[in-house]
């Protein structure tokens, strides 16, 4: 029988910082407020919102880049926030990779790509000869192993950089990768093949993958299960086909609105599209009260 064991749960996390302008009191701003979410090994979650929804928060704090106000992660059961060890947080670090939207700038312009994967798969994986296994690297990502090691990121497209940035997340064996809008600054063209890379790695390898994006139609591709976020705040979550074929609250419906689709609108009610966007993100804002059940394994806030 098959595990069914959470890899990484949030559990009520909070997120508020504290700003400390040169003029003026400091100010609060609550990013997150009591998200819980729960991501499976070899399956995907999409974690959806426009810009300064608490997405991109939700992935550093689970890579440690920050640490919650509130609330629990835990990693396999285990609360990260008392990796107390170097070795803990080592193999922590290793398990849980990030790759960030822009593809150039998370590589170092000055090396090759064989420099890229060698480092790592040297320090994570030492036991293995080092050009085999860059070759098993570059065809695991669908990248030429002949042509690609030599090159400088400068030469290789957007799509291509982020497959080299997968790669050196295979290189140290991770087993959760949080992908933060990794298709966005890509051509339209390329965006499913890469999307088709990450399906494929995470059913091949039993990879988990968080998968933050605005775009709500690329979830179906993807995810198994979806969460929506606004203002700081999981507002549904559930199966995929149930959160973005049967959305229950009014913030996932004018998401799904946008999505070029004549048969799905937002109500009418004499109201243009923007007066109705403005009142449903007017009341999206408020404090979530309760979850409320829409079917199996299908939630959606009450404010």
């Amino acid at each position: 029988m098959a595990d069914t064991s959470p890899i990484l749960t949030l559990e009520r996390v909070s997120k508020t910082f504290v700003t400390k302008p040169v003029f003026g009191p400091a100010r609060r701003v609550e990013a997150l407020r009591r998200v819980s979410l729960t991501l499976q090994p070899g399956k995907a979650l999409a974690l959806v919102g426009e810009s300064g929804s608490g997405k991109s928060t939700v992935g550093r704090l689970i890579v440690r880049h920050y640490a919650p106000t509130e609330g629990r992660i835990l990693f396999e059961g285990q609360d990260i926030e008392t990796n107390h060890s170097r070795a803990l947080e080592k193999a922590y670090q290793r398990s849980v990779q990030m790759v960030f939207q822009d593809p150039f700038s998370a590589l170092n312009p000055a090396h090759t790509i064989r420099h890229h994967l060698l480092r790592p798969l040297a320090l994570h994986q030492p036991d293995r000869d080092p050009e085999r296994a860059l070759l098993d690297l570059l065809g695991d990502v669908e990248l030429d192993p002949k042509s690609t090691p030599d090159k400088y990121p400068h030469e290789l497209s957007g799509g291509q950089r982020q497959r080299v940035n997968f790669a050196r997340a295979l290189a140290v064996n991770a087993r959760l990768i949080v992908a933060d809008e990794p298709t966005s600054m890509l051509d339209v063209s390329i965006r499913k093949s890469v999307l088709g890379l990450m399906r494929r790695l995470k059913d091949e390898r039993g990879l988990a993958l968080l998968y933050i994006t605005h775009d709500i139609a690329t979830a179906q591709y993807l995810a198994e299960e979806t969460a929506v976020m606004f203002r700081g705040q999981i507002v549904e979550q559930g199966p995929t086909a149930r959160v973005v074929g049967a959305p229950q609250h009014a913030y996932t419906q004018l998401l799904r609105s946008a999505v070029p689709d004549p048969a799905i609108r937002l109500g009418g009610d004499g109201q243009s599209f923007a007066e109705q966007a403005a009142q449903v993100r007017k009341d999206a804002a408020r404090d979530v009260t309760s979850m409320t059940m829409a079917g199996d394994g299908h939630f959606f806030a009450l404010h």
